[in-house]
C-alpha cells in the first residue's frame, strides 16, 4: 500500500511538473515537439522491452485487425491530448490546460453513462451539474467555451475509455500506440527536415536533449503509475489524481503569472465543489463496501 501510494503519488506530480518541461522546449513548433514525443517514447520503450525480453505479445497484436483499430483509435486521442496540451502550454494557457484534467473524472463518468450503460447515483449527478455550473459560469464570463480544458478532457476520457477496454497492460499498449504513431512522426520530421523546416537541427544542444528526453518523461511516470494504481485502491487513485491539475493550476498562476481573477475562481470553485461531491461519495462507498465486506 505505501509503495503503491509513493508510486501513484509520484507519478501525478511529475505529470503536474510538465509545463516545465514544454515552457523549455516552446522554440520548438508544438506539432513538431509531438512528433518528437512519439518517437523518443518509442525508442524508450523498445529498449525497456529488450531489457525485460517482452516481446511475444507485439507478434498477435499485429495480426489482429481489432488490437490494431482499437489501437489506432487510441493513439489518435492520445495524440490529440498531448498536442492540445503542448500547444496550450506553450501559448501561456496553463491555467486553461488544468482545468480539463480537473474535469476529467466527471467526463469519465460520462462516457460510462452515455457508452457503457452505467448507471449514474444521485450524487454523480450532482457533481456533473456543478461541474457543468462551473463551464457555463466561465464561458458566460469570457463569451467562449474553455475549448482547451473540455477538449483536453473529452480527448483524454475518450482514451481511458478505449484503455479500459483494451486487451493489452500499460506498458504494451503505449508501446503499441508509440509503433502505430511512429510512421506518421517520422515521416513528418523526415519532411521538416527536407525543407530546412526541422527545429531539432537547429536547435542548441541542450534543446535537442530536452527533445529526445521526451520519451523517458513520457514512459517512466505512466509505468510508475500502472505499478502504482495495482497496489492501491481506486478510490485512493482517483484522490491523488488531482495532484496533477493542481500542481498545473499553481505554475500557471504564480510562476507563468496567468490571469486568475475572482470571477474565474467562481468557475473553478463550481468545478472543485463537483469533483468534493463526486471524490468524497466514492470514498464512502469504497469504505462502505469494506465494511460489510468484512463485518
Amino acid at each position: 500500500m505505501n509503495s503503491g501510494l509513493l508510486y501513484a503519488a509520484v507519478a501525478y506530480a511529475v505529470w503536474g511538473l510538465f509545463p516545465l518541461y514544454f515552457k523549455a522546449v516552446q522554440d520548438v513548433p508544438p506539432l513538431q515537439v509531438l512528433m518528437h514525443r512519439a518517437v523518443w517514447s518509442l525508442a524508450f520503450l523498445a529498449i525497456v522491452l529488450a531489457v525485460r525480453r517482452h516481446w511475444t505479445w507485439l507478434g498477435s497484436a499485429l495480426r489482429d485487425p481489432k488490437v490494431l483499430g482499437g489501437f489506432a483509435a487510441s493513439a489518435l486521442l492520445l495524440s490529440i491530448n498531448w498536442f492540445i496540451y503542448i500547444w496550450a502550454v506553450n501559448h501561456g494557457r496553463v491555467v486553461d490546460a488544468s482545468l480539463g484534467y480537473f474535469i476529467t473524472p466527471l467526463v469519465n463518468v460520462l462516457l460510462g453513462f452515455m457508452l457503457l450503460g452505467e448507471r449514474l447515483r444521485p450524487p454523480q449527478w450532482g457533481a456533473v451539474a456543478l461541474a457543468a455550473a462551473g463551464v457555463a459560469w466561465l464561458t458566460w464570463q469570457s463569451g467562449t467555451l474553455p475549448w482547451i480544458g473540455l477538449l483536453l478532457a473529452a480527448s483524454f476520457g475518450g482514451y481511458g475509455l478505449l484503455r479500459k477496454t483494451a486487451s493489452l497492460g500499460a506498458l504494451d499498449g503505449l508501446a503499441l500506440e508509440t509503433l502505430l504513431m511512429f510512421p506518421i512522426a517520422a515521416g513528418y520530421l523526415a519532411w521538416q527536415s527536407i525543407a530546412g523546416s526541422n527545429a531539432f537541427g537547429s536547435a542548441p544542444l541542450s534543446a535537442q536533449l530536452l527533445l529526445a528526453a521526451a520519451g523517458p518523461i513520457t514512459a517512466i511516470p505512466l509505468l510508475m503509475f500502472a505499478t502504482g494504481a495495482r497496489r492501491i485502491p481506486l478510490s485512493v487513485l482517483g484522490l491523488l489524481q488531482y495532484i496533477t491539475p493542481s500542481m498545473q493550476l499553481l505554475l500557471g498562476v504564480l510562476l507563468y503569472q496567468e490571469p486568475f481573477d475572482s470571477k474565474r475562481l467562481l468557475g473553478f470553485i463550481l468545478i472543485w465543489s463537483g469533483l468534493a461531491v463526486y471524490s468524497l461519495e466514492s470514498v464512502w462507498r469504497a469504505w462502505a463496501g469494506r465494511r460489510s465486506a468484512n463485518p
